[in-house]
């Protein structure tokens, strides 16, 4: 958990459309009417209790935004409290997804981010994943081993998309390299706007279910957090 005591960044629209058009230029690895599959990976150290609450929420949006693209497979994975770290079956319904997160407590502990990506690697050679979230507010480990974690993610084709909540100016650097080294994206998101945090991960679940068309399709009628990218994919022509 982060010890910063400012108030929680708020993404700028540069910031957001910087982050859709990275998501955008990412290739998906999935025949059609495939189920995409994702991990969703969250921080559930003790000051993560509000974000946890709201992410369990949001988390249905994932599904019912991809149902039509053939369907979402999702990964729970989280940690907490003294070197625990947890992941969940695949699941492919949102109530059972939902019934898992409410089951979790957030508990006081130093971030397990490495555990995440190594998880996320081992799923990977597996069978394919399309991509692995992460919600977090701080980095308390070593930023190269989780830099050479992050390649190891790339090469696998398994993009990282970090959304970071607060300013921890450290987490910040490690999350975009993490991102960069994937091939993913970092973006910030205020705490306070649930609305911003839910179309953010909506838009990376529908474009890991449906691609770059997807995308734009889901965007009609929807804020300016996703429609700055569909502004994006139009200016490429």
């Amino acid at each position: 958990m982060s010890k910063d005591d400012h108030l929680p960044s708020k993404s700028t629209n540069s910031e957001i459309t910087a982050f859709l058009d990275k998501v955008a230029n990412i290739p998906v690895d999935k025949k059609p009417g495939q189920r995409g599959r994702l991990i969703f990976a969250l921080d559930a150290t003790a000051s993560r209790q509000p974000t946890w609450d709201r992410a369990s929420h949001i988390q249905a949006e994932m599904f019912s935004e991809t149902a039509a693209l053939g369907g979402l497979e999702v990964q729970l994975c989280f940690y907490r409290g003294f070197g625990e770290f947890s992941h969940s079956p695949w699941y492919s319904r949102s109530d059972d997804l939902l019934k898992r997160m409410m089951r979790v407590f957030c508990l006081g502990g130093l971030t397990q981010i490495r555990k995440v990506l190594k998880h996320a690697i081992k799923e990977a050679k597996k069978q394919k994943v399309q991509a692995l979230v992460f919600v977090g507010d701080c980095v308390e480990e070593d930023v190269d081993r989780l830099c050479r974690l992050g390649g190891e993610l790339g090469l696998l084709g398994v993009p990282v998309f970090l959304f970071h909540e607060g300013n921890d100016r450290r987490a910040e650097q490690a999350f975009e390299q993490i991102a960069r080294l994937s091939n993913g994206a970092c973006c910030p998101f205020n705490a306070d706007s649930p609305q911003q945090l839910k179309e953010l991960l909506s838009a990376v679940a529908v474009y890991v279910a449906g691609g770059r068309r997807a995308l734009q399709d889901f965007s009609k009628g929807k804020a300016d957090v996703v429609r700055l990218l569909v502004h994006q994919i139009g200016k490429r022509g």
